[in-house]
């Protein structure tokens, strides 16, 4: 069977090509449009819309404002769009479309100058910083692809267009939460696509097992007593206390954490004080926690307010204004199931060629497509899409010339070859799991 298969995969990729290569123009402009046109996470109205109107135009079946957040507020973009051709597994394809609040230092002709308000009210310099701009592309591709061809699979595919993937109140989560499982075909596989500055354009990357870390937010309200800079000895300096706290706070994952367990500890900001002569009440210290495993997660967690504690005791402060630690919520970790990245790394080698699917290694970095796997009950994997020119890529290959990664002002993508890589090995990889 996998002999016939095979053969049969092989004869259609020539029709694969043609598909792609008619909708590439057409996929080209698409992709400088959302560029040029980046919304925050939380307020993708316009990309949504977009999207949505393209699939619906397609034949997809398209529900457009899926999903609820934690925070009333805020109206959830979500796409989701569904094909039913015939019997057979469902399968779920995730593309995000969220940008960042960052200015963009690029000289692209297609470069953002897009400002919008935070969620403050404040304006802020808007770019596709992490690929959410491809991720979308492609994902319309393999949705025009796949229309095509739907003579050669069957089954039924769901296509979810999500918003905030940057953000702690994130789309994936607020879809769950709106019962994606329960309105939509509940999925057997749940595949997704990342861009990674640090792979050539037109190569793909697999992972098999751990892929993306867990990653956890923390605030640590530090509380002192305040006073006369002039005067320190009346008063308990929570900024003072806060440098000790952080110092301590490295001793985590260098002294507690079994050496073998992948985990980091990172203080972000800390905000205090109005005045150089004036000795604070308090200091907020905003952490990100990084780990594979949920125990570990708790134990950091639970170290750090032990941290915080012990080293407020020590310096006189009175038990009822302890250090405040703050757990703000947690995503999994990317779970790569082994057995569905190998068949998906079958399919695209023979779509691609195997010269052009490389192993990758896990990162430290947070994805919320976790949450579509329905803690890890459903097989999932996420692969790395290549979008660095050739030129770029052996300079950094060679040298260790430095590549802008993602969140970066000066992140870029080679447009062209990674739309057309990732049309190609995920649509391929779609029919396989979809096959009659």
């Amino acid at each position: 069977t996998t002999e016939i298969y095979t053969l049969s995969l092989h004869d259609a990729l020539p029709i694969f090509d043609a598909v792609i290569q008619q909708q590439l123009p057409e996929l080209l402009t698409t992709f400088k449009t959302l560029h040029s046109h980046p919304e925050l996470s939380h307020y993708e109205k316009n990309t949504a819309r977009l999207m949505a109107t393209r699939l619906a135009d397609m034949g997809y079946t398209v529900t457009e404002q899926f999903g609820q957040y934690e925070n009333p507020r805020w109206i959830c973009y979500g796409v989701v769009a569904m094909l039913k051709n015939g019997p057979g597994p469902t399968v779920l394809y995730r593309a995000d479309m969220d940008a960042l609040p960052i200015e963009e230092e690029t000289d692209l002709p297609y470069c953002s100058t897009v400002k919008m308000n935070n969620d403050e009210g404040e304006p802020v310099a808007v770019m596709h910083a992490c690929g959410h701009d491809m991720h979308s592309t492609v994902l319309l591709g393999i949705a025009q692809t796949l229309i095509k061809l739907r003579s050669e699979w069957s089954g039924t595919l769901l296509l979810i267009v999500q918003p905030a993937e940057e953000v702690n109140d994130s789309g994936g989560h607020a879809l769950m939460r709106a019962g994606l499982y329960e309105k939509f075909p509940r999925p057997d596989y749940t595949l997704a696509m990342h861009t990674n500055a640090e792979v050539r354009a037109g190569d793909i990357r697999y992972i098999s097992g751990s892929c993306m870390a867990d990653v956890t937010s923390i605030d640590i309200t530090v509380r002192g007593v305040g006073g006369h800079g002039a005067a320190p000895h009346k008063c308990i300096d929570p900024i003072v206390l806060s440098s000790q706290i952080v110092l301590a706070l490295q001793t985590i994952v260098s002294r507690e954490i079994i050496p073998l367990e992948p985990a980091v500890v990172t203080v972000g900001s800390i905000h205090g004080g109005t005045a150089r002569n004036i000795i604070p009440e308090s200091v907020v210290l905003q952490l990100t926690l990084r780990c594979y495993k949920t125990k570990v997660r708790d134990q950091m967690i639970a170290a750090i307010k032990r941290i915080c504690e012990g080293q407020a005791r020590a310096a006189g402060v009175p038990e009822e204004r302890l250090p405040l630690v703050e757990w703000l919520g947690s995503g999994p970790a990317v779970y790569n199931d082994p057995e569905l990245t190998d068949r998906v790394k079958v399919s695209m080698e023979s779509a691609l060629g195997k010269e052009h699917l490389l192993p990758g290694h896990p990162v430290m970095g947070a994805e919320d497509f976790a949450a579509y796997s329905d803690n890890g009950k459903i097989p999932s994997a996420l692969f790395w899409l290549g979008i660095t020119d050739r030129e770029r890529f052996d300079a950094f290959q060679k040298s260790g010339t430095p590549i802008a990664a993602g969140h970066s002002p000066r992140f870029t993508i080679e447009p062209e070859p990674a739309i057309r890589t990732g049309v190609k090995a995920m649509a391929t990889a779609l029919m396989d799991l979809l096959k009659k």
